[in-house]
């Protein structure tokens, strides 16, 4: 941040005010991510039985909100500048300079990414594509730089700035709509997915149907309950098994720390048709239908053969 705004302060160009300003949200919005890591690790207590990994959203929401602002101001500042243009100067020089704050940025940037992907931090990921983003425009910024620099059009310096402010704009809506989606427990349609897929793979006859999944992540934990159709002759011990069999297979093969709560349901006589149990004591009726495990009957809060009637 001292960096670009030492080339601000070098050549008055408005584009690379535009980059300085957004230098001072990584550093608001970093402070407190740093402070949300501190809180998502502390382990549960009586206060927060799921956690505090939730705090991470509150993170991301903030940095979303400062980098529109930013964003916002700097586009108004360029329009500023093309009715009321000023000399500029230097511009090699903080060209230069503006380039190693790119590369730093960008370096910083993919490490935390590879370090979110291993630790499933959101706060990481979030911090980690900001940067990246910083170091995309600031390489995009040097060229236009030296578009200017050797056409001498200043012009060009209010329309880098301006391009350079929606871009920003569009990053801190999408962190924004991230944030708010968490917040919301808004579906993660791609962790259901592979649920899903684990579930068909290892898939057993006594599982008559899977109905009712939901996800709700808190931080590093992901929490998954759903409602799974049983043979309704099993006792409490079978059924008590066969729910631990589902909770360790999603357990062992998600990349992400996994609670899971299982209501068990039992089968009924319309359930018959596309129940695989083999030499059932009581079916009503013979299977002829087989019902692949997907997002859209899955996640329904229906048996399948309701589902269908639907």
């Amino acid at each position: 941040m001292l960096a670009k705004f030492v080339a601000y302060f070098i050549t008055s160009s408005n584009a690379i005010l535009t980059d300085a300003l957004e230098s001072i949200v990584n550093v608001v919005a970093s402070t407190f991510a740093f402070y949300s890591i501190y809180l998502t690790a502390l382990p549960k207590d009586h206060n927060h039985p799921y956690g505090h990994g939730k705090v991470e959203y509150f993170s991301v929401f903030l940095e979303g909100i400062l980098i529109l602002m930013a964003g916002i101001f700097i586009v108004f500042k360029s329009v500023y500048s093309v009715f009321y243009p000023h000399t500029i100067s230097y511009l090699l020089n903080g060209s230069y300079i503006i380039a190693f704050t790119g590369l730093v940025n960008g370096a910083l940037g993919w490490y935390m990414l590879r370090q979110s992907k291993k630790l499933n931090s959101l706060t990481l990921n979030a911090e980690g594509k900001h940067l990246l983003v910083d170091a995309l425009s600031s390489f995009g910024l040097v060229l236009g730089l030296m578009l200017l620099y050797f056409s001498g059009f200043l012009w060009i310096d209010s329309l880098i700035s301006f391009g350079l402010g929606f871009f920003i704009i569009y990053n801190g809506y999408r962190l924004l709509r991230k944030a708010v989606g968490g917040l919301m427990d808004e579906s993660d349609d791609e962790m259901i997915a592979e649920v899903i897929a684990h579930l068909n793979k290892n898939r057993k006859p006594e599982w008559i149907d899977v109905h009712n999944l939901r996800t709700q992540r808190y931080g590093t934990a992901l929490h998954i309950d759903c409602h799974v159709t049983l043979p309704y002759y099993f006792d409490l011990t079978k059924v008590h098994q066969e729910v631990s069999l589902i909770d360790k297979l999603i357990s062992q093969n998600t990349l992400i720390a996994t609670e899971f709560f299982i209501h068990a349901d039992p089968c009924l006589p319309q359930c018959c048709h596309y129940c695989n149990m083999p030499n059932c004591p009581v079916r009503s009726q013979p299977n002829r239908k087989y019902i692949a495990w997907n997002i859209n009957n899955v996640t329904q809060n229906l048996k399948h053969f309701e589902h269908d009637a639907a």
